[in-house]
Order: C-alpha cells, then structure tokens, then sequence
C-alpha cells in the first residue's frame, strides 16, 4: 500500500511530539461537546465548528506547524461534499504530463491503485497523534486536502497566498451521504448501537456535524472567493456532475495547469474525465477490495464510492423534512447571495 502521500512525495517517517499532542488534548477535553450519530464518536466544538477529536488535535498541530508555500494547492471540503472525487480530478489533472517517472509508477497510473485519499492526504491526518511530518523536501506543487473551514487554516495557509479549492454540495444530499458514513463508522467501531437518522437530521440542522455547522463552513469559503478570487475557487457539487469538462478546465486553469489547445484537441479533458468517473473508480478492485488507514482506524475503501447522485435525498427525507432544511439553508445564505 502507498503511503499517505502521493507517489511524488518522499517524506521521511513522522516522529511523535507527544508534549504538544498532549497539551492538544488537555485543550479539547475543555471544549463543549455532542455524540453525533452512534455510540461512543463525540464531537467538540472549536472556534464555532464542530470536529472529532483525531482531526481536531491535527489541526492544531498544523496550525502550530505547517509552513505553506506559495505553490502550494489546498483542496478544501465540507465532509461527503465530493471529495474522493475532487482529488483524484486535481491529482490526475496535475500530474499529467509527468515524464520523471514511468510505467506503473508514473502519477496517472496510482489511481489504479490506491485510494485517491492516499494520493493527496489530509493535513489534519498528517499532524494527527502527535506526528511530524517532514514536508520541506516535498517538490511543487504540493497538494493537500483539508475539511476545516477557512477560518481556521493554519496561519501560513493564510498568508502564503496558496491556491485553494472549495466544493462545496446541496445540504440535503451532504446529510444523507454523511449519515451512510456514518453507519459505515459505526461498523469499523464495531458498535451495535447508532442514533436514528431523524436524530442525525436534528443535530445537523442545529450545525452539529462534522466540520458543521454546514453553512457557516460554505460560507467561510464563499466570502473569501469574492474577495479574492484569484486565490480561492468556489465550486458547487451539482456543477461540477453537469458539466464536468468544463469545470475541470477552469479547475486545470485556476491551479496553473491550464489544458493547451493541443490538449484539448487530442481529448485529454475527456479522458481525465472518464479516468476520474464514479463508474470508473468505484469497480477498480482497489476500491471494491482494498482498505486504508483513516485516523486510528482502517476503513474499506468501497465506503467512499456509494452513489454519487445529485437528488438521493429524496430517497431519504420526507417533504417535512427537505422543506425545513431548505428553509435553514435560505435563511442562513439569503444575505451573503450564496445558493444551492
């Protein structure tokens, strides 16, 4: 299995800082807290958000820690918002005219094989249990993913003027997708017992999920794509399965990879495209089969591919129940002009 990190990075095996892992620890135990979703998983809020503790204590050793650069490219995500799918599109988008390495290990041939989790790592993971990873020697770009909203980046995220990415997905479909991932925590744990799905719509609606409060999260990212545009890209789920060409052509450009005519021409966006499709993915045999290390526990990797659709929420909430959320979601995003 290939590490963490994509096959482009060389990072030296993380060493423990368990001084400040503990002191990170002492700091969430203080922090207001709620079970969400099943037995035993709490959430603790910090700074207005809502994160479990394995990526909470990430975080803050990346904010402590991590030193951005400029060429760095931040993929940005409101769990089960589209993220399996956004980074295996920039990775391959990336990575596509590579010519360093060749064969079964050249970049656009790892999707194939791992998860692409494990080609572009979370920075929380990274930072998380007290470790320290040696990302310094690591070439340009580097790409990282995050879920934390953009408020609390780290401070060198902020002012290195780093590209970030942000996809972002209708309320409705994000609960339903995080409510079947939930279920498939509550089986890693091994757990017999798990809230109800009602009792999951009430705490999302209250902004208790994961990286919640799910509109103050989008919105974070909205505001600062206005006003810089040129450094943070707004995306929307439901756009991106319309018109996936098009949106992975402005992605290509936003990041500094931009197609050539040439490229165009030969049907290199097309084949990204169908290279990077649900279909295609979610039946590779590492996807159906294969398990990576998600925290401190280890997860199937078929649990990142359920459907994919835009409108499954119908199958999962009642009239009642979209009306209302819809109605949170107008309320909570009228103002700033931002919508679903």
């Amino acid at each position: 299995m290939a590490s963490p990190q994509s096959p482009s990075m060389n990072s030296n095996e993380p060493t423990a800082d368990q001084e400040s892992y503990n002191r990170y620890k002492a700091l969430i135990s203080t922090l207001p807290s709620q079970r969400w979703g099943l037995n035993g998983m709490d959430l603790h809020q910090y700074n207005g958000f809502w994160f479990p503790r394995i990526p909470l204590e990430g975080l803050m050793a990346a904010q402590d820690r991590f030193v951005a650069r400029p060429t760095d490219i931040i993929l940005a995500t409101f769990p089960k918002s589209g993220t399996t799918w956004l980074k295996a599109l920039t990775f391959t988008t990336i990575n596509r005219n590579r010519t360093d390495v060749t064969g079964s290990n050249h970049p656009l041939s790892m999707l194939s094989k791992v998860n692409p989790h494990e080609c572009v790592p979370f920075l929380s993971i990274l930072y998380s249990d007290g470790r320290l990873p040696d990302l310094d020697s690591l070439p340009a770009p580097r790409l990282f993913a995050e879920h934390i909203p953009f408020s609390l980046l780290p401070e060198s995220v902020l002012g290195s003027g780093c590209r970030i990415v942000y996809l972002c997905r209708d309320p409705k479909d994000n609960l339903v997708s995080l409510w079947h991932h939930t279920l498939a925590w509550v089986r890693v744990q091994g757990l017999a017992q798990c809230h109800s799905f009602n009792e999951v719509f009430e705490l999302f609606c209250s902004g208790v999920s994961m990286g919640g409060p799910i509109w103050d999260h989008a919105l974070d990212y909205w505001r600062e794509s206005l006003r810089r545009p040129e450094r943070v890209m707004f995306m929307k789920y439901e756009q991106l399965k319309g018109d996936t060409g098009g949106c992975l052509k402005r992605l290509a450009e936003f990041i500094g990879c931009p197609f050539s005519e040439e490229e165009e021409r030969e049907g290199k966006v097309e084949e990204i495209v169908g290279m990077c499709s649900f279909e295609r993915l979610s039946e590779l045999e590492v996807n159906k089969n294969g398990r990576m290390s998600v925290g401190n526990k280890e997860f199937e990797n078929k649990e990142f591919f359920r459907k994919g659709e835009v409108g499954d929420w119908n199958r999962h909430l009642t009239a009642e129940m979209a009306e209302r959320l819809d109605r949170f979601t107008e309320e909570k995003l009228r103002g700033p002009g931002l919508e679903f």
